[in-house]
């Protein structure tokens, strides 16, 4: 399953203002808010709707719709979390759990340490939120914690994503379908992406 990347003029025009390093905090958080949602958007074209009967001001149809119920968001902390405000938008009822991670500056290996989420994710579509993949370790250890809390139907949702990262997790998970705004060129010396937009957790939050 190769990554999907959005290509379109609004989200590029979009990437623009958010990579650039004048951008302030609160339309930053806006931004990577408002391309979450299109990023669901995208994500939800498989989606399965039950068929039901409603009635419109003029008549009774059959039409369908989503189980909202059968859905989970997984922010990884802490930029994931800055993706929700967006994709709740979409399906305000999904259930929503939390993964925390930080890199080792040193080893650049994710460390976890903190672990919440849904129960029976056997019968719901698990999206993984996480505005940065890079490396994909992170994304590597939050979907295998997934699979062992027994997700079967993972999706991994990105703002900005490097080709190292892809290529990691679709080996490790071919299973597991990416959804981008944009494939960046690659990854530095120190694990950032390139061009990228920063450390997405500190801009989200104001914290550098």
């Amino acid at each position: 399953m190769k990554a999907i990347e959005l290509k379109h003029p609004l989200i590029e025009h979009k990437l623009a203002i958010l990579r650039d390093k004048h951008t302030g905090t609160k339309e930053f958080r806006e931004l990577v808010s408002e391309i979450a949602m299109f990023l669901c958007y995208e994500a939800m074209k498989d989606a399965v709707l039950e068929q039901t009967e409603i009635e419109t001001p003029i008549c009774k149809m059959q039409t369908g719709k989503l189980d909202e119920d059968k859905y989970a968001f997984i922010p990884i902390l802490r930029a994931g979390t800055g993706m929700l405000d967006g994709v709740i938008r979409v399906i305000p009822n999904a259930k929503i759990g939390h993964i925390g991670m930080y890199r080792d500056e040193k080893t650049f290996i994710p460390v976890n340490y903190y672990f919440k989420v849904p129960k029976d994710l056997e019968k719901r579509e698990v999206i993984i939120l996480d505005p940065m993949l890079a490396t994909g370790g992170s994304g590597i250890d939050a979907i295998e914690a997934l699979k062992a809390k027994g997700a079967k139907k993972i999706k991994f949702l990105s703002i900005i994503a490097a080709p190292e990262g892809i290529e990691k997790i679709e080996k490790a998970h071919p299973d597991v379908q990416i959804y981008c705004a944009h494939i960046d060129d690659h990854l530095n010396e120190n694990k950032y992406i390139v061009p990228g937009l920063g450390d997405a957790g500190d801009r989200i939050f104001g914290t550098k």
